[in-house]
C-alpha cells in the first residue's frame, strides 16, 4: 500500500500560472479589503482637508491710529471670559446660574469689579486680557452682562470721561 506523492505542478505552463496566481490573488485582495474599508470614510475630501489644514489661531491686526471703538459688555465675555465662565471651568461660576452668583452678587459692583481687575482663585488679573486691549470700563460692562444674566440687578457703569483733544 504504498502511494506515491506526486507534484501538483505537471508542466511549465502549470508553474506559470501558480506564479501569477500566487501574486495577483493576494494582491486583489488586499486592493478589495482597501475600497471596502475606505467606502464608508468616503466625505467631501475638500472640506476635510481645509479642517484639517485651517489655522489654530488668526491675527487680527488694528491701526493703532484709528480711533478705539468701546466694547460692549456681551462682547468682552465672548473675547474674554466665556473661556471658563461658559463651562465653569476651574471653579468659575457659569453663566445664567442664580445659584452660583447669588453669593458673589453681594459684592456688589465695585466688589464684583474688584476681584475682575485683581484676578482671584484660578482666574489672573483682569481675566487675562491686556489693559491697553480692554479697559476698566470694558471689564465694568462684562461684569454688568455676566452678573444681570445671573439675575443680578446691577446699572451699566457710566462712559468714562473723553481726553481733551489738544
Amino acid at each position: 500500500m504504498s502511494e506515491e506523492h506526486g507534484s501538483l505542478i505537471k508542466n511549465p505552463k502549470q508553474l506559470i500560472i501558480m506564479v501569477f496566481a500566487s501574486f495577483f490573488v493576494p494582491l486583489i485582495i488586499i486592493l478589495l479589503l482597501m475600497v471596502f474599508v475606505n467606502n464608508g470614510k468616503r466625505s467631501d475630501t475638500t472640506a476635510s482637508a481645509d479642517q484639517l489644514i485651517k489655522p489654530v489661531a488668526q491675527l487680527n491686526f488694528k491701526d493703532a491710529s484709528a480711533p478705539r471703538e468701546v466694547q460692549t459688555g456681551e462682547q468682552v465675555y465672548k473675547a474674554v471670559c466665556s473661556s471658563c465662565h461658559a463651562s465653569g471651568a476651574a471653579g468659575a461660576p457659569k453663566f445664567g446660574d442664580a445659584g452660583a452668583w447669588s453669593a458673589r452678587l453681594g459684592k456688589g459692583y465695585d466688589g464684583l469689579l474688584a476681584s475682575v481687575i485683581k484676578g482671584k482663585g484660578a482666574m489672573p488679573a483682569r481675566g487675562g486680557a491686556s489693559p491697553t486691549d480692554i479697559s476698566d470700563y470694558e471689564l465694568g460692562r462684562a461684569v454688568v452682562y455676566l452678573a444681570n444674566s445671573a439675575g443680578g440687578k446691577l446699572a451699566e457703569p457710566k462712559a468714562p470721561a473723553e481726553p481733551a483733544a489738544k
